[in-house]
């Protein structure tokens, strides 16, 4: 059964009376399985755009030698209305609802699962490791990971709840483990993360993820773009904000009220690019 048929079913249970069910009106309906329009999903995502295809990360892009990005190009049907969730990397997380996990300062075993090394303009001391549940496009609690400065570990915990409750959902939540600006680009990535030891996007100075005080989220969902620059290459279908699918972020929803309550500034408020997947404590 549909998860709209169960939703349906379930309020004729609930709206019957003495035996004799009531009528149940298609828009009541509608309202609890069609996502918001501020980027979360009351429940699991079915259909096209819910399973992620098997080419998934295997589709080179040539480089477009104008920008050095991969060339940008028109977002699949699939990924059209991306709403797919992919396996977790770390153990989950006990209980059934919002939990999270600080260690501090990082293991030395996590950190190696990461881009830091000697050079990185943070400590690796400095670096915490939290664990922590979202909300999955499946409907489901999962449990993810991430790297960031210590001086910021309470902050973060506190908006990935608020994250979750309100039932905002992300593909996945984890560690970057590599990133090489001259790897051949797929424009299909997606996912949350936290600490990379990398340039800010189109600049030499050091990005705030390097220092574990900025937060990407739903990258797909939520691309960069500044000109002719696409990223992902394959987002350009999410640079119409106007028509919000599950897992973006939108100027007055729940992701950027959270990071707001932090005093973190959104990305998607830039004048000269828009990073709309972007979080960051000091606006950069």
């Amino acid at each position: 059964m549909s998860a709209t048929g169960l939703v349906a079913v379930l309020l004729q249970l609930v709206l019957s009376v003495a035996g004799a069910p009531v009528p149940v009106e298609p828009s009541a309906v509608r309202a609890l399985t069609t996502p918001r329009d501020d980027g979360t999903q009351p429940l699991a995502a079915t259909g096209p755009g819910s399973v992620p295809p098997p080419w998934l990360g295997t589709r080179i892009l040539p480089v477009d030698p104008t920008t050095g990005y991969g060339e940008v190009r028109a977002t699949p049907p699939v990924m059209r209305e991306r709403r797919w969730t992919l396996p977790d990397q770390v153990r989950t997380l006990p209980g059934r609802g919002y939990a999270s996990r600080v260690v501090s300062p990082a293991p030395r075993h996590v950190v190696r699962r990461s881009t830091w090394r000697p050079g990185c303009p943070v400590a690796r001391t400095d670096l915490a490791w939290v664990r922590l549940a979202f909300w999955g496009f499946d409907g489901r609690r999962h449990t993810g990971e991430l790297l960031v400065h210590r001086t910021v570990v309470r902050d973060v915990v506190q908006v990935f709840g608020v994250l979750y409750r309100v039932r905002f959902p992300q593909e996945q939540v984890a560690i970057v483990r590599s990133h090489d600006p001259d790897a051949p680009p797929t424009g299909d990535g997606n996912g949350t993360g936290a600490f990379v030891c990398r340039a800010s996007t189109g600049a030499s100075h050091f990005s705030q993820h390097a220092y574990g005080l900025a937060i990407d989220v739903n990258s797909f969902q939520n691309p960069y773009a500044k000109g002719p620059v696409v990223l992902p290459e394959l987002a350009s279908a999410y640079l119409d904000r106007a028509r919000v699918r599950p897992g973006m972020i939108t100027a007055d929803g729940p992701v950027v009220r959270a990071f707001a309550r932090i005093g973190w500034e959104w990305g998607g408020a830039w004048r000269h690019s828009k990073d709309y997947m972007h979080f960051s404590r000091n606006g950069l």
